[in-house]
């Protein structure tokens, strides 16, 4: 039997919270824990491959969470656990138990692709984790190994289906909407929300590096919408977590579930971002379409103060832009590819 995992939660006293230029007060963390995937999403890594962080400048667990008791102690409150996909790294039940056991962290949520995911969620339920997003792009086998480059759709909806079973609620299930390729099966994601209680999200594709974005393969968020219309009711939802929630979400009369909408590339929510990026190499991003600003692995293994790597946190918040750059200019940016961000 697995070993139980035992998990206190404590608060504590804030000192100066983490404020950008323009007032934005920053609550939420995102940490990639690793670049590498078990997939080959097209729209996360270039065909041509890329170049994998070595090991040995991996963050170790032991730095990760000395970050995050760190930005805790200055006002974050949510943490995300993303990669690559997180659970190819070993021992990641232990990493968020760390993580929820921290001072002044409220909210653990995870992003993953659930290939993995049937045989690690009832640890990851006991370790504390509360909030799973799921990526799942299509339903159809054929258009799942085109989409990712691999075979495993059947893995994936077996780890949604043991998600639900363990009582992770609530559980959002992404849907990169992209034209010509997977925007048929609109409706197809809105019916599993008819018995399930998870949110179906469709997120409007994103340029990165290489990843096969053309104006033709942006569908957008009204067109979205008004396709979905011509066949269900959507009810417009109250957004409890504030302007910094970033889903526009809504009920269906008769459905367990609900929808949303990621509009990323028409509708921004660059003025209430309240989120800070931190890569799998110690890397800092302070935007999702920017390079990042600092890199906090040398200064940690060198044995810098608490105080110097809260330096190196602030310099990168306080060098945040008030907006990403406008979609004609976002494509021309030479960015990271997704999956060494992380989302």
């Amino acid at each position: 039997m697995p070993t139980a995992i035992t998990i206190t939660r404590m608060t504590m006293p804030i000192r100066e919270p983490l404020v950008d230029r323009f007032g934005r007060v920053h609550t939420y963390l995102r940490v990639s824990v690793t670049d590498r995937c078990n997939l080959r999403c097209v729209y996360c890594m270039p065909s041509e491959g890329f170049e994998h962080v070595e090991r040995d400048e991996i963050l170790t667990y032991e730095e990760i969470l000395r970050v995050v008791r760190l930005m805790a102690e200055i006002g974050i409150h949510k943490v995300r656990v993303t990669g690559g996909e997180p659970l190819v790294r070993k021992g990641l039940a232990n990493l968020i138990a760390g993580i929820v056991a921290t001072p002044g962290i409220e909210t653990v949520a995870m992003t993953t692709n659930a290939v993995l995911l049937a045989e690690q969620a009832e640890s990851l339920k006991r370790a504390g984790l509360s909030h799973l997003n799921i990526s799942l792009d299509t339903l159809r086998a054929d258009r799942f190994e085109a989409i990712s480059r691999r075979a495993n759709l059947r893995e994936a909806l077996a780890g949604i289906e043991a998600a639900i079973r363990s009582g992770f609620d609530p559980i959002k299930l992404n849907m990169v909407v992209m034209g010509g390729v997977n925007d048929d099966e609109l409706l197809d994601f809105v019916e599993l929300a008819r018995h399930r209680p998870i949110q179906v999200r469709f997120l409007e594709f994103m340029p990165f590096k290489s990843n096969g974005w053309d104006q033709g393969t942006l569908v957008s968020y009204a067109e979205m919408r008004r396709r979905i219309e011509e066949q269900y009711d959507l009810i417009p939802l109250f957004i409890p977590d504030g302007p910094a929630d970033v889903t526009k979400e809504f009920a269906i009369p008769g459905f367990e579930g609900t929808i949303g909408f990621i509009t990323s590339m028409t509708e921004d929510f660059c003025k209430d971002c309240n989120r800070i990026r931190l890569l799998a190499d110690g890397s800092l991003k302070s935007c999702l379409f920017h390079p990042p600003e600092e890199n906090l692995r040398a200064a940690l293994r060198r044995g810098t103060s608490d105080d110097e790597v809260e330096g190196l946190i602030r310099r990168c918040v306080s060098a945040k832009l008030e907006k990403h750059e406008e979609l004609e200019e976002l494509i021309r940016l030479e960015n990271n590819p997704m999956i060494a961000i992380g989302g």
